[in-house]
């Protein structure tokens, strides 16, 4: 392994290299993120230095594309953070119901599953058949696993008790069946949902949305992007509309701070438009 300055080095030139040949900009991804993915990647493809492994990457784009899996976050689940989605239903659909239409963008979307928990929220209380949701991710092979809706059936238990902690008014297995041992998503969850290839990094603003959802994908991000990603949000938002990061994220300490005020804390849920007062 090389000294950190040497490996500095290498990963700025590795970095630079495959946005020239791809147009994938991850330079301004935290860098320890970077190197631990890097890392990983070079045990997976046997190059034991970066300067081997970079002509690999640039004469063959197949290896590349397996090395955008391990840039791109997947960890992912129905109703992960089941309190984020019992506060949703709480207090964001009140607002949502005024609404005659909503579009939704779920950034990040990785494998799609919790694009499908916030559609069966909207099915619950009435709204899905006016919503349109867009979930978008910059790993192709993660977004069509979204798109099939199919997960492992050995999940199934833990997305049932997430949901029961959600404050789901149903019981769970109306939304999916067993096909071929797996979990399949039932195809009335996916006819307004449209999953598509959008990058935060390099790509522009995704529409008017009433709610923009992107979760723990902002932690990878030096404070530069952070920044850049969040107004591209702001930019895609009505006035009114509502931001859900994760909850290790959040918009202290961003150029949008006083854009927001904060409806709960700990979901770290926005509404764009109203001075963000933390301290009344």
């Amino acid at each position: 392994m090389p000294n950190s300055e040497t490996e500095d080095i290498e990963i700025n030139h590795l970095l630079k290299a495959i946005f020239q040949r791809y147009g994938y900009d991850f330079r301004s991804y935290t860098r320890g993120a970077i190197k631990r993915r890097v890392r990983q990647f070079m045990l997976r493809s046997g190059c034991s230095t970066l300067s081997e492994l970079m002509p690999k990457l640039l004469r063959d784009e197949s290896l590349f594309k397996e090395l955008v899996g391990y840039f791109s976050i997947t960890v992912t689940g129905m109703f992960r953070d089941p309190f984020v989605y019992r506060i949703i239903r709480e207090q964001l659909i009140p607002y949502l119901k005024t609404y005659p239409f909503l579009k939704i963008w779920h950034a990040g979307c990785a494998t799609g599953e919790e694009v499908y928990s916030l559609a069966i929220i909207l099915q619950e209380e009435g709204l899905y058949h006016r919503s349109t949701i867009f979930g978008t991710d910059f790993n192709d092979a993660a977004l069509s696993t979204a798109k099939a809706g199919l997960y492992a059936l050995d999940k199934t238990d833990q997305f049932t008790k997430n949901y029961q902690q959600a404050s789901g008014t149903r019981s769970f297995s109306e939304y999916y069946r067993v096909s071929c041992g797996s979990m399949s998503i039932n195809p009335s969850l996916k006819k307004n949902i449209f999953f598509t290839n959008h990058n935060l990094v390099t790509d522009r603003v995704f529409g008017e949305m009433h709610l923009i959802m992107c979760r723990n994908v902002l932690i990878y991000f030096n404070k530069t992007l952070r920044n850049r990603v969040v107004k591209l949000f702001s930019e895609s938002l009505v006035h009114g509309g509502f931001l859900c990061l994760g909850d290790k994220e959040s918009l202290r300490f961003t150029d949008a701070d006083k854009d927001y005020r904060i409806i709960d804390e700990k979901a770290k849920l926005y509404q764009k438009g109203l001075e963000c007062t933390p301290d009344k």
